[in-house]
């Protein structure tokens, strides 16, 4: 959400090159969007705006590949997401956020940190040895 809202630390997200993302961000993004609208956060064209702009970095458009990385939700990475929800107390499309996170850290040890904002997420995340940002 942070790469598209104005909101607290959006400079530390949107500063980032790399970008990888569960297949759940698909429904997470938009869905966050659309509630910012609900709540009379975010005007109806503003909403539809960030969400055309979520799908061009997610799928890419006729002149950019996708801003994103998406990583698919394979069983076993649904295996592991079980685990950490039951292992740290998370919620699970944060548990699968954190275990897509663990399989990319597998397959490039070089991504190694993680992005969150919400207080139980980032104590998992610390704790499955992710550097955290911010």
């Amino acid at each position: 959400m942070k790469l598209y809202a104005d909101e607290e630390d959006s400079s530390a997200v949107r500063v980032l090159t790399v970008v990888v993302v569960s297949c759940l961000a698909r429904v997470e993004v938009p869905a966050a969007i659309w509630r910012k609208h609900r709540i009379g956060e975010l005007a109806t064209e503003d909403a539809a705006v960030l969400t055309a702009e979520f799908e061009a970095d997610f799928f890419g458009d006729n002149h950019d590949e996708g801003r994103f990385a998406v990583v698919a939700l394979p069983p076993i990475l649904l295996d592991g997401a079980a685990r950490l929800a039951a292992g740290h107390g998370l919620r699970a499309y944060d548990a699968v956020q954190l275990a897509s996170a663990g399989a990319t850290r597998a397959a490039d040890p070089r991504c190694a940190t993680f992005a969150c904002w919400d207080k139980t997420l980032r104590s998992a995340a610390a704790a499955e040895g992710f550097a955290l940002v911010p």
